[in-house]
Order: structure tokens, then C-alpha cells, then sequence
């Protein structure tokens, strides 16, 4: 089946977006909040608190060793939330209390139907390579889902399907700013599509932590990581999910140590719980007005 594209209009309207600079605020886990380009959105989000236990499905339970950053009461106006999977670790039962019924939320077919069964009739399921573009005025924001594989073999099968997801920002014609998001994935043959797709890469989130569940590997760890930024290439990379819960066994140290051995291109930005990554983008992002434009997705 060929990809599809819907569109999604939001409320409001601006005319004037600064593409120039924007931010991302880790939370923990892999829950972000990520403001560029007139959108602000939520990644995976885990509000659960130390002692809590994440659900992981077939009785399993994970507890959380971490506060986050924020509570949902916290959050700022959300335009959309981007969720790599329905696993308890990042869809906990805090965030989905405490979200709108009414908020977007952009991830697999298998959570969408659950979720919109749960309330939430704006989740949209995107199949591989599927994308949204949320609209607001003459600013733009196209997600498409990547590639994605939790595990392999007959555990990929017991495991909810996962996907990442690329970002692209932009006002009329121009598009300033590429997200990609790992989603929690192994290092797999079909990510080696994203580089032919999108050469150029501004900023990565890949989720780590070298999740193991009953001994099997879910989530890459030190060494996959530094295989996933070496293929994908983007200008800046921020590891998440990697140290708030047991079943993490590949800890950020694992993989700072990777990250200096391994003479990559990519800067890599390390956050702490509740830092914010303000970032500059690159010439050709500087702030663009409302000059007429039709709005859309690049082609």
C-alpha cells in the first residue's frame, strides 16, 4: 500500500513564525517537549513517579527509579503529542488522566485504536513512511513515521509495533528544521531507508538505555546507538530513555564512553531531567514572514 498524507488543521493563526530558534526540554525517560517553528509537542509522554510500576504488558511491570521533570499540569498549550508505542513506560496512566481528550496524538495503528477506544478520538495510526501535516496559518509541521522494530523474532510478534518519526517544520515553501525520533527501536536493516529519504538531518532524539525484558534486548544499547547516529547522521544528537527504570541496563555512561571513542560528525548533547536544549538553527531556517505562501508540506 502506497504512504498516505493527511492534514490536520489547528486552531489559530501565524503569520509570523520564527524558525531562527527553538527548544527541547527533557522530562525523562522519553518524554520531551519540543518548540519550534509556531508548534510545541510531547514525546512519549511518563509522568510517573519513583516507586510507581509502568506497565509492559503480559503482567510484566517495571518500577521507576526517577521523578519527572514536570507534571502534566505543567505543560504548556500542546499542539500534538508523538508517541513511539502503547507501552507503560511512555503512555502511563498520569498522561493519559491528565491530557486532553482532544489532543492529537500521532503513532502507531495499534495505539491509535486503542487510545481513540480509551477517548481519545484525534490519535491517528501511522503506517510506515504515512505522514500528518498539522497546519496553523502559514506554518506547517509534517510527521512521517520511520521504520521501527522492538525486538526480533517470536518477541517482535508479543511486542506492541513501534515507529519513529521524522519532523519537518516549515512556513509556505521552506523547510527549516528536521527532527528525527528513534522511537524504541533496535538497530535494524530497513533504518538504512531514513539516510536515502532525508540526507540531511538536523537533530536526533534516539532512545537508548539497552532495555531488556525477560533477556531480550528491545531497546539499543551503547554500541546500536552509536551504529543509529552514524547512519542517520544528524547535526546535533540527544540520547533519552536510558536510566529510569531497572529493565534499562545500558546505563549513559555506557554510552558517553561509546560517543568518545567513536570520532563521530554528529555533536552530541547530553540533558539532565528539566534542562533544555535551546538551539539556533542553521542559515537557511532564518526567521520567515507571512509573505503570501500557501501553506503545505514540502514536496
Amino acid at each position: 500500500m502506497a504512504p498516505r498524507t493527511s492534514l490536520l488543521a489547528l486552531d489559530g493563526r501565524v503569520d509570523t513564525a520564527d524558525l531562527a530558534r527553538g527548544s527541547v526540554l527533557f522530562v525523562g525517560t522519553a518524554t520531551t517537549v519540543i518548540r519550534y517553528g509556531g508548534f510545541t509537542l510531547l514525546t512519549d509522554p511518563n509522568f510517573l513517579h519513583a516507586g510507581d510500576h509502568a506497565h509492559l504488558g503480559y503482567g510484566l511491570t517495571s518500577r521507576r527509579l526517577t521523578d519527572p521533570a514536570i507534571e502534566p499540569e505543567d505543560l504548556p498549550p500542546l499542539d500534538a503529542c508523538i508517541l513511539s508505542h502503547l507501552h507503560g513506560d511512555h503512555w502511563d496512566r498520569v498522561a493519559e488522566a491528565s491530557l486532553s481528550r482532544d489532543l492529537p496524538i500521532l503513532t502507531t495503528p495499534h495505539a491509535a485504536r486503542r487510545l481513540r477506544g480509551r477517548g481519545f478520538g484525534e490519535a491517528r495510526g501511522l503506517s510506515r513512511w504515512d505522514a500528518v501535516v498539522l497546519e496553523r496559518g502559514r506554518a506547517w509541521l509534517k510527521v512521517t513515521a520511520m521504520p521501527g522494530r522492538h525486538a526480533f523474532g517470536l518477541a517482535g510478534a508479543l511486542l506492541p509495533p513501534v515507529m519513529g518519526s521524522m519532523l519537518e517544520f516549515g512556513v509556505g515553501e521552506t523547510t527549516a528544521l528536521r527532527t528525527y525520533i528513534s522511537g524504541d527501536t533496535l538497530f535494524h536493516e530497513d533504518l538504512a531507508e531514513i539516510p536515502r529519504r532525508y540526507p540531511e538531518v538536523d537533530l536526533g532524539l534516539f532512545h537508548l538505555g539497552g532495555t531488556r525484558v525477560l533477556g531480550l534486548l528491545v531497546t539499543m544499547d551503547a554500541r546500536q546507538g552509536i551504529a543509529a547516529i552514524r547512519l542517520v547522521r544528524p547535526r546535533v544528537a540527544i540520547p533519552v530513555h536510558y536510566d529510569d527504570y531497572p529493565v534499562f541496563r545500558s546505563p549513559l555512561s555506557e554510552f558517553r564512553s561509546a560517543v568518545a571513542g567513536a570520532d563521530l560528525d554528529t555533536e552530541v548533547r547530553y540533558l539532565a531531567r528539566g534542562e533544555r536544549y535551546e538551539f539556533q538553527v542553521f542559515p537557511h531556517a532564518e526567521a520567515v514572514e507571512d509573505a503570501g505562501a500557501s501553506p503545505g508540506a514540502p514536496a
